[in-house]
């Protein structure tokens, strides 16, 4: 469970350097390195970070390595794993800006980014359906993620309203309709 600060930081340059797609492209990647790897929290601490980090301002993968980060070592994990997960995006957008202008145009360059994609689609849909798995989504229940999919997308609806229909949900399921364990 022991970390050190360039152990940490390390770390999530690793995660933050293989995240192509985005911070939700990285949960497999922080689920094998800080979870299975080094042990320095539980599975079930993980998605709940998720959860935490899915509702808070700010960037998901920053959320997520503050979080890890301050749990290990305070304040100082917190800055070393949010500057470890920072750096490779600062480092690939500098070089980007710096030469993009000129490939731009070339066809093989535009064919590559069309290429990763789906890779970053698959790298998303893998957490998805693990998190689904542990949060006990089944055939009973699958309705309420693809009905507030589809409200969100197919009917613009505010996705404030539906955090608060499933929260008010949850209550009264919890409440009323849960038999007791």
């Amino acid at each position: 469970m022991f970390a050190t600060l360039k152990s940490l930081y390390k770390t999530f340059f690793k995660i933050g350097m293989f995240t192509i797609g985005g911070g939700y492209a990285m949960i497999p990647l922080i689920e094998a390195e800080v979870v299975d790897r080094h042990r320095w929290i539980e599975k079930k601490e993980l998605l709940d970070l998720i959860a935490v980090a899915q509702s808070c301002p700010g960037v998901f993968a920053i959320n997520m390595s503050i979080f890890i980060g301050n749990k290990l070592h305070g304040t100082k994990g917190a800055v070393f794993a949010t500057l470890g997960t920072a750096t490779p995006s600062l480092l690939c957008i500098l070089l980007i800006a710096m030469f993009f202008q000129q490939f731009q145009h070339v066809s093989w360059v535009a064919a590559a980014f069309a290429g990763i994609r789906p890779a970053v689609v698959a790298l998303m849909a893998i957490p998805t359906f693990n998190m689904m798995k542990q949060a006990n989504i089944s055939l009973l229940n699958c309705w309420i993620p693809i009905a507030s999919a589809l409200l969100i997308w197919g009917l613009g609806v505010n996705p404030v309203y539906i955090i608060l229909a499933a929260g008010i949900g949850g209550y009264i399921y919890g409440l009323f309709l849960k038999p007791s364990e």
